[in-house]
């Protein structure tokens, strides 16, 4: 993973149980942050995600379309080379 050098201000408080949280994990500041950062992003990219599904299926013609297509599948049967 390529790396980029920044600059940011964070209360003392939050550093000191940063260096306190890194040290006790072996970690380095640095690397705790980028652990957390990596961490958070990765939860609000799921967030984002699930809340784009439930936009697109809290569509009432949606939702009807989803049902009436699981029906219809539903009722194929399972013939031969057509297992679904």
């Amino acid at each position: 993973m390529n790396a980029q050098r920044i600059a940011i201000t964070i209360p003392t408080d939050i550093v000191v149980w940063i260096d306190n949280v890194s040290k006790r994990s072996g970690m380095s500041r640095s690397g705790f942050i980028a652990k957390m950062l990596i961490e958070k992003i990765s939860e609000q990219k799921k967030q984002e995600i699930k809340q784009a599904y439930d936009s697109v299926f809290s569509d009432e013609s949606v939702c009807r379309e989803q049902l009436e297509t699981s029906a219809w599948l539903e009722n194929c049967g399972n013939d031969e080379g057509q297992e679904w």
